[in-house]
């Protein structure tokens, strides 16, 4: 496979600003996730819905990244491989980290401006099951492990669903494009091919609540944020999957077409020629593939 030129040296450093950014929404998220959620008041008459066992999370928060990030980059690695296309696999990766910390930085700080206790809060809050009310407001007067209170109060919306929905819902626009589902010949194939990231992202979700550590709502909204910012930043870097160029970012064929302009004014780009070639060689590719 030809390589459209020598990106891989310039691609990090033309959107370097993008990188900073990215850094700056890490450091903003490690910042949300340090700082106390609202208490929300939670009275006597309230415990009802929130007195759910107190156990461990079926899926644990660090193995989230690396079936929501990790394999997707590695997915993105392997057709890079095939196709040789550092466009691609910058581009993708670019987009699956926006996707991921947007989506990270959105869900905590609704987390704790709302402050929504979880279904296991009486759990948290009275370890010893003696539940204890402020006399004058009947809030309650928590007795349990200070860290594990401040986490009772972070149910809406589910962070894990959000990430799972933002890295593998990216995951799934990405497929479309690569295996053309869209392209009128009907493979039902390659649509479950597509659909699985965001089976395993709504089984996610189904965990949260079977744990008892999120109302279906927080999973809900959670599942919404995700797919919504995953949706928004890829189609700010790829076109749509139904577009006949679906296979690749905006950025190829903005920089091809800027070849073809210096090529019109007598001013060949040294990269223009490999660009076309490249083009019309993965044209050729995409039309025979998957048929």
């Amino acid at each position: 496979m030809m390589n459209p030129q020598s990106p891989r040296s310039h691609l990090p450093l033309s959107f370097k600003h993008d990188w900073l950014i990215l850094m700056f929404l890490g450091v903003m998220e490690g910042v949300l996730n340090m700082i106390e959620p609202f208490h929300r008041y939670v009275g006597k008459d309230m415990m009802g819905d929130l007195m759910y066992p107190f156990k461990e999370d079926t899926i644990p928060m660090w193995a989230v990244p690396i079936f929501s990030i990790l394999i997707p980059i590695l997915i993105f690695v392997a057709f890079y491989f095939v196709r040789r296309d550092a466009y691609d696999l910058h581009h993708a990766t670019l987009g699956l980290m926006f996707a991921s910390l947007i989506t990270g930085v959105i869900t905590d700080a609704i987390k704790d401006a709302v402050g929504r206790p979880r279904p296991n809060f009486f759990q948290r809050c009275f370890p010893d099951k003696i539940p204890a009310f402020d006399k004058d407001t009947g809030d309650v007067i928590c007795t349990g492990i200070k860290a594990v209170i401040k986490e009772g109060y972070k149910s809406f919306p589910s962070g894990h669903t959000s990430w799972s929905f933002a890295g593998l819902g990216f995951l799934s626009w990405y497929l479309s494009g690569k295996v053309r589902v869209f392209d009128q010949r009907g493979h039902i194939g390659k649509l479950c091919l597509v659909l699985l990231p965001l089976l395993i992202a709504a089984l996610v979700g189904v965990t949260r609540v079977d744990d008892y550590w999120h109302h279906w709502t927080d999973v809900f909204a959670g599942a919404l944020i995700g797919i919504i910012v995953a949706s928004t930043c890829y189609l700010l870097l790829f076109p749509y999957p139904t577009h006949p160029h679906g296979w690749a970012p905006h950025a190829f064929f903005l920089t091809k077409g800027d070849n073809e302009s210096s090529s019109e004014r007598g001013v060949r780009s040294p990269n223009g020629s490999r660009l076309d070639a490249f083009a019309i060689q993965m044209d050729q590719m995409e039309s025979t593939r998957y048929m």
